[in-house]
């Protein structure tokens, strides 16, 4: 997987697509094994990047798309049930491994395209466009797990 939106703003997309996995490897410092930015540089912020499954769901009703695949979103994990801010400089356990929230997760144009116009103003503002973290012990991450 590589990235779909590399470049400057009004450039097309890459059409990398997106793989979904039942589990996966987190390596600690390096982040998820498979992952575009897998051990793409020492202490890189965005080791895995979190999503809200609320947000997803208000996207879906608000810009009337109820089918939009959570995977537009270009994030690694979609959570249920957080508060992604409350991540944000501190270590967390999510499913036994250790993270910890290193960056918000700003949204930008192209969620105006992957969306609809207007998708990324509704991302903006307190982690709505998700969380960045780094992988502080691996472990395997599995769906429902």
């Amino acid at each position: 997987p590589g990235h779909d939106y590399w470049g400057k703003q009004g450039e097309g997309r890459l059409q990398n697509g997106i793989q979904s996995e039942l589990e996966v490897e987190c390596v600690a410092g390096k982040g998820l094994v498979g992952d575009r930015y897998f051990a793409y540089r020492p202490d890189f912020k965005g080791q895995v990047t979190f999503f809200s499954q609320e947000i997803v769901e208000e996207v879906r009703a608000h810009f009337k798309l109820p089918k939009l695949p959570a995977s537009v979103f270009r994030r690694n994990l979609i959570v249920e049930g957080a508060d992604l801010s409350q991540w944000m400089g501190k270590r967390f356990l999510f499913q036994g491994i250790e993270f910890e929230g290193s960056q918000e997760c700003k949204p930008c144009d192209w969620m105006n395209r992957v969306i609809a116009p207007g998708g990324e103003d509704f991302l903006k503002g307190k982690f709505r466009g998700g969380l960045r973290a780094k992988v502080i012990t691996s472990g395997t991450l599995r769906v429902d797990g």
